[in-house]
């Protein structure tokens, strides 16, 4: 065996040993990750959902999609990549989970639903149709993604390595190499609260897949058609795997969920960061009665402890209101009447 076929041998059991010490499946999150989203749900049964993905008991409420189309990252996934919406995929992802109840807020899915309205009232559709109003249901939590790309290359892994092999070696690998991208995407999701504009949650999700693409220059094209579509793989995979990722940290932070509260003036209330020259907070309030929670915060500000405010008035919470009525010369009554919250809100 001539000395240049022993070079090229060593150089392919080189690139064989690479990649055998380099996963190349799908990473999410963690190295040995190899997911990405796939199978269907229908109400709240799913079917094939990838057993990585984090499940809820029961759904925490209705959501929609948020997506900024005229984001830069929206502009490459669309143009550059040639991918459909991020929303269809979450929509799969959030259903499978069983977290939260998709509602359709989407420009094309509410002009359908706009036109079926238009024809009932045009007279057109036949009796018992019901398409009248009073039937959408609301979306109480919106879910915004957002992508960040990155793209590496792994090439300068063929002249390390031709130095251990010689210089044909390191020529072949180098060819090799040059070929070979690792692939990235960074995802992040927010959870706001439709209604009070409160952000709920928010979370982060990666994941990265290499393509050997200079298999082919070594070994044959016959040989690199063995890997199937590994070595193209679309960047659709590693984003699917990044956003799965960033809606399994959220999920598992929701289960934990604790509404934030601030101490003594409530949500929207002004806050705890005063600004010179503001409005005090009760100049602010319009009249809104204030709610038990907010009393309960108004309470503990006060040195009256009723614990972790969650607007349900517990024993603690009566044992505290009538220690405060009875400082404040109120009747003790123990509830939250009008003249009990007209006092916590001086």
């Amino acid at each position: 065996m001539s000395r240049k076929t022993l070079t090229l041998l060593a150089a392919a059991c080189a690139v064989v040993a690479l990649a055998g010490c380099e996963t190349t499946d799908m990473k999410m999150g963690s190295a040995e990750s190899k997911t990405v989203a796939t199978g269907a749900a229908a109400g709240g049964n799913a079917a094939n959902a990838s057993g990585q993905l984090e499940h809820c008991p029961a759904p925490l409420g209705t959501v929609s999609l948020v997506e900024n189309q005229n984001a830069g990252w929206y502009t490459i996934l669309r143009n550059e990549y040639r991918l459909p919406p991020t929303s269809n995929l979450l929509r799969l992802l959030i259903q499978q989970s069983n977290c939260f109840v998709v509602v359709e807020r989407g420009a094309a899915g509410m002009g359908a639903m706009q036109r079926e309205r238009e024809l009932m009232g045009s007279g057109e559709m036949r009796g018992g149709s019901n398409f009248g109003k009073g039937q959408m249901v609301a979306s109480d939590y919106g879910l915004s993604p957002e992508i960040i790309f990155s793209e590496g290359n792994t090439g300068g892994m063929g002249g390390a390595l031709g130095g251990l092999f010689g210089r044909g070696a390191g020529t072949v690998l180098g060819a090799v190499a040059a070929g070979t991208k690792t692939r990235e995407a960074s995802t992040m999701l927010t959870l706001v609260d439709n209604r009070s504009g409160v952000q709920v949650a928010a979370s982060e999700g990666s994941a990265s897949k290499t393509d050997f693409a200079g298999m082919g220059a070594l070994f044959g094209v016959g040989a690199a058609g063995g890997l199937g579509g590994y070595q193209n793989t679309p960047q659709g995979k590693v984003i699917t795997a990044a956003f799965m990722d960033a809606y399994n940290q959220m999920v598992v932070a929701l289960r934990g969920y604790r509404a934030q509260t601030v101490q003594g003036q409530g949500l929207g209330g002004g806050g705890k960061l005063t600004v010179d020259g503001a409005a005090a907070p009760s100049q602010t309030r319009v009249g809104a009665a204030m709610s038990a929670m907010e009393a309960q915060d108004r309470l503990n500000a006060l040195g009256y402890n009723v614990g972790t405010p969650d607007g349900k008035l517990g024993p603690r919470s009566v044992a505290a209101i009538r220690s405060f009525q009875k400082d404040r010369g109120l009747p003790v009554s123990g509830q939250l009447d009008t003249a009990t919250r007209d006092a916590l809100s001086r």
